[in-house]
């Protein structure tokens, strides 16, 4: 197909992700499967000092984990292989050569000193501080003057005198003026080529037709036009692909959530158990709406339903209680058996406090279900299902102190008389014994139960009481009301 479209995912692997780079990935995935095009996952790892192979790693690891597939990629492979920039510099510098014998880019020698000096200048006069231009037009001579002091030089790019425009994805048509677009660097001193020469020249080699990346970006969007025209005329591109700017997503106190910013890192979502599709679910919200009146809904139902004509140009707050709620809801869709599989890790050591041999697999299949409809994360289950596989419940004074009133031991004693006689293989049994203890003492159900509930599972809210204590069992139900009131009576 000659108009395939083809997308591409490109982060540096440094640090950890953030969900800010999830949701760029997302809509990148979803656009490319919406269209039966192609997604592009590309590892831009020029940065020696920055780089890291840990953080290669969790990207791959994060991306398999959302289920956010490549079809070219690391590890995949593709036709235009190898898809790490740092596997790329041959191509890097055969395109800056061409590039500067073309007369496209040129060296340029300023000192750094000098182009302080002269930013400080333009500033103090109100005009522009970008790059002045001294290096574009030098002749032979006076680079041959420049590199007999022993100056370094660099490659900067020759912007064109005219102004760019183009039609955003997102923001309609835009224009930049050439004031505001001055030549700039695209290979250092050193030789090692610079983002904004080695992004274009992937994207225009990968045949990459739409750019969906983050309004931080928009700024260098018509340097990249003005290059890919020129690429377009040395025979190294054939297009210029569509660009759309999503908006920031923004933290606490309106500002751009960062990386350095705790409710950014994906891993914290993650280790708290959200669900891949729960998380997914509010990141396409962040700048895109599936409908005016629904939140909630599966990875392709989005990707069947994403255009990005829809996504929105104003910013997007990230608000941590609504990707809360919204995985709770996906955690109360998943079968039984699917949630069952998915609470395991946090049954387990290291996050599970008990006793690796005290866990009982009968026990948490039959309390699942009654679970399943009170989670926000995944991780919430372990302190909702501990009293079950717990020696002794879960010490909590607040608790203790906010269920034991004055009589607590007297209704105690009661509950425990009518549960001796109730029957254990029904909650409603369980129930009528707490409740006919209650009227004795003039308490309704809810107080009546709260002594009971804290005296079993040492917390005064969690998980149906009369079920769960239909699974904790006659014996050990007992036994814990015998315990609380030795405490009461001590």
């Amino acid at each position: 197909m000659a108009n395939a479209i083809r997308v591409r995912f490109c982060p540096s692997p440094t640090g950890n992700p953030h969900v800010g780079l999830v949701r760029t990935a997302l809509f990148n995935w979803a656009f490319a499967r919406h269209n039966q095009g192609t997604m592009v996952f590309r590892i831009e790892d020029t940065d020696a000092a920055r780089d890291s192979e840990e953080s290669y790693q969790q990207l791959l690891d994060s991306l398999r984990w959302l289920g956010l597939d490549w079809d070219e990629g690391p590890e995949t492979g593709g036709p235009h292989a190898p898809y790490r920039q740092s596997q790329r510099m041959d191509i890097y510098r055969d395109v800056a050569g061409k590039l500067l014998a073309g007369g496209y880019a040129y060296r340029c020698y300023c000192t750094a000193t000098e182009l302080d000096e002269r930013r400080e200048a333009a500033r103090a006069a109100g005009k522009p501080s970008g790059y002045d231009g001294t290096c574009r037009d030098l002749t032979d001579e006076q680079k041959a003057a420049y590199e007999a002091e022993g100056r370094d030089s660099i490659v900067r790019f020759r912007m064109p005198d005219e102004p760019i425009t183009f039609t955003d994805l997102v923001r309609g048509e835009l224009t930049f003026t050439p004031d505001n677009v001055p030549d700039y660097g695209i290979v250092r001193a050193n030789g090692a080529p610079l983002y904004t020469l080695v992004n274009p020249v992937d994207d225009a080699l990968m045949e990459i037709t739409h750019v969906l990346r983050g309004e931080d970006l928009l700024s260098s969007t018509p340097r990249q036009i003005a290059l890919y025209k020129a690429l377009i005329e040395l025979g190294v591109a054939k297009d210029i692909p569509a660009f759309g700017h999503l908006p920031y997503v923004m933290g606490e106190g309106n500002k751009k959530l960062s990386k350095r910013d705790p409710q950014a890192s994906l891993n914290l979502y993650r280790e708290r158990g959200f669900l891949p599709e729960g998380l997914l679910n509010y990141l396409s919200l962040l700048g895109w709406s599936f409908s005016a009146d629904q939140d909630v809904f599966t990875v392709p139902e989005m990707v069947a339903a994403f255009d990005i004509a829809d996504v929105n140009a104003n910013p997007a707050r990230f608000d941590l209680k609504k990707a809360e709620a919204i995985n709770a809801d996906h955690i109360r869709m998943l079968d039984v058996k699917a949630f069952t599989a998915a609470c395991e890790p946090w049954l387990r050591a290291p996050h599970a406090p008990w006793a690796p041999e005290d866990f009982d697999q009968a026990a948490w299949e039959a309390i699942a279900p009654h679970a399943q409809t009170r989670l926000t994360v995944l991780s919430d289950i372990t302190a909702n299902v501990d009293f079950l596989f717990l020696q002794e419940p879960a010490e909590d004074e607040a608790s203790w102190q906010k269920a034991m009133k004055e009589g607590s031991d007297a209704l105690l004693r009661t509950a425990r008389a009518k549960l001796e006689d109730a029957d254990w293989t029904s909650p409603e049994s369980l129930k009528n014994a707490v409740l006919a203890a209650g009227e004795e003492h003039g308490l309704k159900l809810g107080k009546a139960q709260a002594p009971v509930r804290v005296a079993v599972t040492g917390r005064t809210v969690g998980l149906p009481l009369f079920e769960s204590l239909e699974i904790l069992g006659k014996d050990r139900t007992l036994a814990r009301i015998d315990a609380a009131l030795a405490k009461l009576t001590a």
